[in-house]
């Protein structure tokens, strides 16, 4: 009696299993062709790009030897490294060294987008300031109002690592305890 009730589970698990295999989907992987793996190149460089002049750092170099070598592992290859250089400029940039003291330093200056002059942005930037240190961004969006609070405490980063540290913002710094 025993082993015919074992048989009966034995037979139920094999059906069920049988009945698992027929509804199987099959999963089939799709590699992208060669003109989508530039694609994806082009985007992830243009992503690293970008990060790297928030943070005012010097482009990665590039070649185009991905677009004219007909190799389709070379060109995974390329994509891979892109993506990963674009995930850490990313990560790097949306983390500068000293944020928790921009961002107390922004508690008692003002709006990020304060556009009352002669002090700019969240961190109450002058115009000689500016030009010192973010010149690239004064050209290219004009005022430290119209930058982002990234680009604002990267511009503040590079004073900082100038020798300047935290005294361009005196009374605040000290608000803050950072001097």
């Amino acid at each position: 009696m025993l082993v015919l009730a074992l048989v009966g589970v034995f037979a139920l698990s094999a059906a069920r299993q049988a009945d698992a295999r027929e509804r199987a989907v099959h999963t089939v992987r799709v590699f992208p062709s060669d003109g989508g793996l530039v694609r994806q190149i082009h985007r992830y460089r243009r992503a690293t790009w970008r990060w790297q002049s928030v943070m005012g750092v010097r482009r990665t170099p590039a070649t185009r030897a991905a677009v004219k070598d007909p190799s389709h592992r070379y060109k995974v290859w390329v994509r891979n490294l892109w993506k990963h250089r674009a995930k850490r400029a990313r990560r790097v940039a949306t983390h500068p060294p000293h944020m928790a003291g921009w961002l107390c330093i922004h508690r008692y200056e003002g709006s990020w987008n304060d556009p009352s002059g002669p002090y700019y942005g969240g961190l109450q930037m002058d115009l000689g300031f500016q030009r010192s240190y973010g010149a690239w961004l004064l050209r290219r969006k004009g005022t430290a109002d119209h930058w982002t609070p990234l680009e604002q405490m990267w511009v503040a980063e590079r004073a900082h690592h100038s020798g300047r540290g935290y005294y361009a913002w005196p009374n605040t710094a000290r608000y803050c305890g950072l001097i």
